[in-house]
């Protein structure tokens, strides 16, 4: 039974990772935590206090369907629009459309839609939270990963219009840019990356960090603690704004 002391967030791809992360970091600042993902096997291994639907974020039938037991719950205090995909790594004469459509839905299809749904009970309860996880390749240029880098930005303007729109209701929004995280979703990228520039594994990662002013990739639970800021009444009047969470990004591509 929910709790009414305790406020409520949901976050899409939320079973691993950055969502994993976020539902952890959550839960210890005391909030009911509903999950969204696509892994059934990773809802399943979640605590059992935790609330998991099988969803894809991409689905507006899926995420209705998610936010109706969300609003009979009692409604819903933050979301973190999380879900994503790196989308292929190519030349840009080599992406396939149907790659690049697949890499901007799930990614800006995914955060519009969990937007869409959460600010009607957001708007009803005068108050709440959006936080949206983009990326640094949504602040910079990002060669070889152009459905990827087109999808965070257009995040970046999703978020910065949802502060606008929303803020008269008491509604903040705000975009969070990972940098490089580590994980088994960057080990394929820099697979994928080295194969494309001829390089190795490891001298992608040395170029990735070496990038970076603190010379270091970036933990799951530093981006999950930036995102449980900016839901708090600490953050009461930050909203509309990007905020890196990477170490300091000097140059996105160094071997450029």
């Amino acid at each position: 039974m929910h709790d009414p002391n305790k406020p409520r967030v949901l976050i899409t791809a939320g079973a691993s990772g950055i969502g994993l992360a976020m539902a952890q970091a959550f839960d210890a600042d005391g909030y009911e935590v509903w999950v969204t993902d696509v892994n059934e096997a990773a809802l399943n291994a979640l605590p059992s206090h935790y609330h998991g639907h099988l969803a894809n974020a991409a689905s507006e039938g899926d995420m209705k369907a998610v936010f109706t037991k969300v609003e009979a719950a009692g409604g819903l205090d933050a979301l973190c629009a999380n879900a994503g995909i790196a989308g292929p790594t190519a030349a840009v004469e080599d992406v396939e459309l149907a790659d690049w459509q697949q890499c901007v839905s799930v990614n800006l299809e995914g955060a519009f839609l969990a937007a869409k749904y959460a600010a009607p009970l957001m708007k009803a309860a005068g108050k709440g939270a959006i936080v949206v996880t983009s990326s640094t390749a949504g602040i910079y240029g990002y060669p070889f990963r152009a459905p990827y880098a087109a999808a965070k930005w257009a995040m970046v303007g999703l978020t910065k219009t949802l502060a606008m729109e929303l803020g008269p209701y008491g509604i903040r929004a705000n975009v969070i840019c990972p940098g490089s995280v580590e994980g088994p979703r960057i080990e394929g990228v820099l697979e994928r990356e080295a194969a494309a520039k001829g390089m190795t594994r490891d001298e992608v990662y040395v170029g990735y960090a070496v990038g970076t002013s603190m010379r270091s990739f970036v933990e799951a639970e530093d981006i999950a603690n930036m995102a449980v800021f900016l839901a708090s009444p600490k953050a009461r009047l930050v909203s509309g704004q990007v905020i890196s969470v990477d170490g300091h990004t000097e140059n996105p591509d160094p071997k450029i």
